[in-house]
């Protein structure tokens, strides 16, 4: 008998332990999913990986990846580098597949010009804050690419400017 007991409650012991509500996922672990996504995503335009970076977009439409990189490559912006490319990053909400963030995000412009001896490059630092939608494809979070032309847009940022 005592072994049908001790049986009966490792069985419903193990059941308990198998069948029991997985926790959620905490905030924080969201945050920083949303977050890496964004970075990762800003990383690729930084670094001319244009191909990739249209992978990488939700809500495409009927751009084709040859329109995308044809008009991402006229763009002298680029996110900045390092601690400058986001900042302030928040999750306003979320819900199954979307989510909505806010973020400052560190744009460089380079402005080729020539002076009198020799041609110079100079590189503009501006910050936009903006808020921008995620969507979830499979587990991959993913940017809009409306929000990428935005910011790749010359005259998108206005908020502040610091030279090189």
């Amino acid at each position: 008998m005592k072994l049908h007991v001790m049986i009966v409650s490792c069985t419903i012991y193990c059941l308990l332990v198998l069948c029991a509500p997985v926790a959620p996922v905490s905030a924080e672990t969201d945050r920083l999913q949303l977050a890496n996504a964004m970075s990762a995503t800003l990383d690729l335009w930084r670094e001319n990986w244009i191909e990739q970076l249209y992978d990488r977009l939700a809500h495409r439409g009927a751009i084709s990846k040859e329109q995308f990189a044809e008009r991402m490559r006229g763009t002298s912006i680029r996110p900045a580098c390092c601690w400058q490319k986001m900042d302030n990053f928040k999750v306003l909400s979320e819900r199954d597949a979307e989510a909505t963030v806010s973020a400052k995000i560190g744009l460089e412009e380079t402005v080729f010009f020539n002076n009198r001896t020799t041609p110079r490059e100079l590189t503009a630092l501006e910050y936009s804050t903006r808020e921008f939608k995620l969507i979830r494809e499979g587990v991959v979070w993913k940017m809009q690419l409306e929000d990428i032309y935005s910011l790749s847009s010359a005259g998108a940022v206005k908020k502040s400017q610091h030279n090189h």
